[in-house]
């Protein structure tokens, strides 16, 4: 478990973190507004590898997991709720107006669910989405159901993916970076053509 894992520090952290350290970093980074800057998705594969080396026990780690990014995002989601529309409502701005609002709410009736899986797979994305889809008033049983189908995906994918890697591949370490920079290149890639696809209707439908 050296080279990359150490140039990342995520061994000791995860070893000095345990479970509950875990939980609260995936919390944080998946709906707290200062969260967007934690090692997710790298952590989390680091912590399936090291589940793989008997370091851990994979079936403890990917429930606390998956129920930290689901409790994240709708703390993110609430958050957004109440104090979004105070924070993204500044007169005179291109960002935070009323406008960009209601491009976030129309966006996000149309597109929002799966965006909302999508996004857990893109670091910043991962923290602000569901933050935006409060402040854009998603209805939340939708944003909720959504919310459970990628914090599954995610908090107990990527584990699993470093698990059995971590398994499979002697020093897979070496190659933990171009692995999840491969995740998030793919994962962006349907985000970016939703977006795209939302603004062309939106130009065509203003000609």
């Amino acid at each position: 478990m050296e080279n990359l894992l150490h140039l990342f520090d995520l061994e000791n952290l995860i070893r000095t973190a345990g479970y509950a350290g875990l939980a609260a970093i995936v919390f944080a980074e998946s709906g707290l507004f200062f969260g967007f800057f934690l090692p997710g998705d790298s952590l989390l594969f680091a912590a399936g590898f090291m589940a793989s080396q008997g370091f851990l026990d994979i079936w403890i780690l990917i429930p606390i997991l998956v129920i930290a990014a689901i409790l994240g995002d709708s703390v993110g989601y609430w958050f957004g709720k109440k104090v979004g529309p105070v924070i993204f409502t500044k007169p005179d701005s291109f960002w935070f107006s009323h406008d960009r609002i209601v491009d976030a709410k129309v966006f996000f009736e149309k597109y929002g669910g799966v965006s909302i899986i999508l996004a857990r797979f893109v670091p910043f994305l991962r923290t602000f989405t569901p933050i935006i889809a409060g402040t854009a008033e998603m209805r939340y049983d939708r944003f909720l159901a959504y919310n459970i189908a990628g914090g599954v995906l995610w908090g107990a994918g990527i584990p699993i993916l470093g698990y059995y890697l971590g398994a499979l591949i002697p020093d897979i370490d070496k190659y933990l970076l171009p692995i999840i920079g491969l995740l998030v290149i793919l994962s962006l890639l349907p985000l970016l053509g939703q977006a795209k696809r939302y603004w062309d209707s939106r130009k065509a439908g203003k000609r």
